[in-house]
């Protein structure tokens, strides 16, 4: 049983059972986070696309507080709010390739945006997660596809900073995952686009989950 539980905008808690992830925390300053980065507790690893506040900005606290590891592009994990964070628990990654941790895979694949962009794929228990971090529609993103055949994608939809609900549907498309959770929407005015809008773009591609902040949906 794996259970993936939305705290709005990019920022997914995944939980697999006998382990606990996080991806783009962004808890402190966000206006529909539905919890506080200090009520974060038992993740092993802290995962960061890149280095915009409103997908770093609790990543260290979090690791901090549970003595997690934190996963990003190299450049990244030299973020200066990292001082003092200690040089075993950085990861420090880069695009290529599936890297077998022990208890889990992660790799980190291409998105189109700035900031030491990313996406992160990760497998365990059979399962294989695209967290496709902010990103503009590349039509690389069925290498995707090929190389990982993704169970579960979490699509940026928002527009002005990443793609729309049209080109997240396209995007869909190309990727082929079972599910897709739309995500980075809302949270300002400016990324106030409608879930429902892409959910009716993507169907015929994929089943569509729309979570509330605070919703999780177990798999």
């Amino acid at each position: 049983m794996i259970k993936i539980k939305w705290l709005s905008h990019a920022c997914w808690l995944i939980d697999f059972g006998d382990l606990r992830i996080i991806i783009d925390p962004f808890l402190t300053g966000n206006p529909k986070a539905p919890v506080r980065a200090d009520e974060i507790k038992d993740v092993k690893y802290v995962l960061v696309t890149h280095n915009h506040f409103d997908h770093i900005n609790d990543a260290f606290k979090i690791a901090r507080n549970n003595n997690a590891k934190v996963i990003g592009i190299y450049e990244l994990t030299m973020y200066p709010d990292r001082d003092g964070f200690p040089d075993e628990n950085i990861i420090g990654m880069n695009k290529g390739s599936l890297s077998d941790l022990g208890d889990i895979s992660i790799g980190m694949v291409n998105a189109v945006h700035s900031g030491n962009e990313s996406g992160f794929i990760i497998r365990k228990n059979g399962v294989t997660i695209y967290h496709a971090g902010d990103t503009a529609f590349f039509g690389d993103m069925r290498y995707i596809r090929e190389f990982y055949h993704p169970d579960i994608a979490m699509l940026p939809i928002g527009g002005f900073y990443t793609m729309g609900p049209m080109e997240a549907a396209r995007a869909a498309e190309l990727i082929g995952a079972k599910i897709t959770f739309p995500m980075h929407y809302g949270t300002f005015p400016a990324i106030d686009a409608d879930p429902k809008k892409f959910k009716e773009l993507s169907d015929k591609y994929t089943k569509v989950v729309i979570l509330n902040p605070g919703d999780e949906y177990t798999l």
